[in-house]
């Protein structure tokens, strides 16, 4: 039997003995996990039946008197507000709507998957203060922190789901990226250098969110028709919320309060 015949039978046998006892090619198990590892594709909202919800969250009490904020620690700060600068931790306007509480969908989504929106989210700490003092942002979204400062600040984020950092950044220095990787609402920011510097951090996995204006007023639109949990968050209250059916092409008011402690 010449060299080439005694090649080919054995490859013969080989692809036998494959189909008989089921072989598979090596690369298959690496194949199978990289596509169970992909993201289930992102859901679609039919803008032909896309409903909203809108409405006002208020505080029901006796309006808190402002409470005056000591920056004579660093003279830079004190320039920069040119004069008295007060804690902006609960802010009310004259008919009781409360600016900087954070309403989001909570419950009606499940199982859907939304995509992560492309633009970062910016913190910027300017004039001595978190701008803005309350934002929010999905899972995995950009997050960038930039200092317009003329001193050196550091950010400080301390969750209980997502991973603690804390970094300087000093005046004109790059812009500092990071990502939250869990649902999280309520992420308390401090300064460790300028103490009265707070903020709060709000992660969640869809894009049915907002931080109430200044009359607080907020609105989230292109919702899929359902029934819904609303929930608002606001820095040292109890969490309120609200049961919301939202039918197609439906514009649901719902308003929510905060009772003074």
């Amino acid at each position: 039997m010449t060299k080439q015949a005694v090649f080919q039978a054995f490859a013969g046998l080989c692809v036998t003995a494959t189909v008989v006892a089921g072989c598979k090619p090596k690369q298959t198990g690496h194949i199978v996990a990289t596509m169970t590892s992909e993201a289930a594709p992102a859901f679609q909202v039919d803008p032909a039946t896309a409903g909203s919800i809108h409405g006002t969250v208020q505080y029901e009490g006796p309006k808190p008197k402002p409470q005056l904020i000591d920056m004579s620690g660093d003279p830079q700060c004190v320039k920069a507000h040119g004069g008295k600068q007060f804690d902006e931790s609960l802010l009310v306007n004259g008919k009781g709507g409360l600016a900087d509480a954070f309403v989001y969908v909570s419950k009606g989504l499940e199982g859907k998957h939304f995509a992560v929106p492309q633009t970062p989210v910016t913190i910027d700490q300017r004039g001595c203060w978190f701008r803005p003092r309350v934002l929010g942002m999905q899972v995995g979204q950009a997050f960038d922190v930039t200092n317009s400062d003329p001193v050196t600040h550091n950010i400080h984020p301390m969750p209980h789901d997502n991973r603690e950092w804390n970094h300087s950044q000093g005046p004109g220095d790059p812009p500092m990226h990071r990502k939250f990787t869990h649902v999280e609402v309520g992420i308390p920011v401090k300064c460790n250098i300028h103490g009265w510097m707070h903020a709060d951090i709000n992660v969640v996995d869809s894009p049915y969110f907002a931080v109430t204006k200044d009359d607080g007023s907020f609105n989230l639109p292109n919702l899929p028709p359902g029934t819904y949990t609303v929930t608002a968050w606001h820095e040292g209250f109890p969490t309120q919320e609200a049961t919301v059916n939202v039918p197609a092409s439906g514009k649901v008011e719902q308003n929510l309060q905060f009772h003074a402690n």
